[in-house]
């Protein structure tokens, strides 16, 4: 059975960090080979079933040539991280080729990282990129075909015998002169690469700003997102809040709303106790990509302040989801469609104020990241790029 959680502690426009100085993550990210927008597609057929009034998925099925969102955060921290070793300022390199020329007084360097998956492979794929090593931390029941996926890469890929969170635990020691570790979430003393990657997340947010506008549609007023340890949820807050105050209104921005696993609801348990807190293993949901036991001590103070209801799902609700984004001509992985599970959620609990008026923007975060999976769930095999 579902969780829906009305967040007692949200703040109209709450506190956003400050805009860093230099090249902005959009303007890099569309400097890199491949770069295009990723699509923003309208799914009329499934408004109706689900019984709002207009319903957009930003499908990240594909994203640089990789099946996610992530790469967008795992560059953009590397980009910034590379710069900092080196004391340059952000902007002062326009492409690839400059940032791996001008780390190799670093070399030998190795880029590490914990994950379920899709976090580890971009990071995997831009130490290829610059001509650097790197180890990827996963942990115990990753799916063979996600680790087959960061080895594609080039990475070293090592299984901890424990949780997503004693993988995070484990790369953090690996971390020294000689291996940069480049974590969506953070620790104490451990915040500027995760601070980077929230912000690299940015450039989803500006796509969709832009489509929108395009399509002559007006902006959601409903926005549904994936929680994990918080780092994207904490950049739907920064860039819908923002916006509201720079527009100087009383307006209060849409309502956004965060999907989790029940077995791993890290930010609707912590924003029931009013603090962080760790949620037990084990977290096996499906929905690989959330199994997070805690949230990042970086990106909470943004999530609890900004968000406005968490909804936890369990994995059936995730796999009629994956069913229903197939029906509608989008590919999408289990964690990728647990933010249209969420939604589907709260509107049969009564949840969504005026739902049949509403305009929802739902992030599809991933493709078939699980081949085997997706066929098994959906009925078909995953369509070739």
């Amino acid at each position: 059975m579902g969780l829906i959680l009305k967040n007692p502690r949200r703040r109209r426009r709450p506190d956003q960090p400050a805009a860093g100085a230099g090249a902005s993550p959009l303007s890099f990210h569309r400097g890199l080979p491949g770069y295009a927008p990723t699509p923003l597609v309208q799914a009329p057929h499934l408004a109706a079933d689900l019984g709002v009034g207009e319903l957009w998925v930003k499908d990240e099925s594909s994203r640089l040539g990789l099946p996610a969102f992530k790469v967008l955060g795992a560059s953009w921290a590397t980009y910034r991280a590379l710069a900092a070793r080196l004391g340059v300022a952000p902007g002062t390199w326009t492409t690839l080729d400059e940032v791996a020329a001008a780390a190799v007084p670093l070399l030998p360097l190795r880029l590490v990282a914990a994950t379920d998956g899709n976090h580890g492979r971009a990071v995997a794929r831009m130490a290829a990129l610059l001509g650097l090593d790197a180890t990827i931390l996963v942990p115990a029941g990753t799916a063979a075909a996600r680790i087959d996926a960061i080895a594609s890469e080039g990475a070293s890929v090592e299984v901890v015998d424990g949780t997503y969170d004693e993988a995070v635990a484990q790369s953090a020691t690996l971390a020294s002169d000689r291996a940069l570790v480049v974590s969506d979430t953070s620790w104490p003393g451990y915040a500027d690469i995760p601070g980077w990657v929230i912000d690299g997340y940015s450039t989803i947010f500006a796509e969709a700003d832009a489509q929108l506008a395009a399509a002559g549609a007006a902006a959601p007023d409903v926005v549904v997102v994936q929680m994990g340890v918080g780092a994207l949820a904490a950049a739907v807050v920064r860039h819908y809040r923002a916006r509201d105050e720079a527009a100087a209104t009383d307006a209060d921005g849409p309502l956004i709303v965060v999907v989790e696993p029940v077995s791993a609801a890290c930010g609707l348990r912590s924003v029931e106790a009013g603090h962080p807190v760790d949620v037990p293993g084990p977290h096996d949901s499906i929905m690989a990509g959330l199994n997070c036991g805690h949230v990042s001590d970086l990106a909470w103070p943004t999530v609890a302040a900004g968000v406005d209801l968490f909804v936890a799902v369990e994995d059936g609700d995730a796999e009629r989801a994956m069913r229903d984004l197939a029906a509608a001509g989008l590919e999408s992985g289990e964690t990728g469609a647990a933010g249209l599970a969420g939604l589907r959620a709260l509107i049969e609990a009564g949840e969504l104020p005026d739902a049949e008026r509403a305009r929802v923007l739902v992030i599809s975060t991933e493709g078939a990241t699980d081949p085997d999976a997706y066929r098994r769930v959906v009925g078909h095999d995953v369509v070739a790029p």
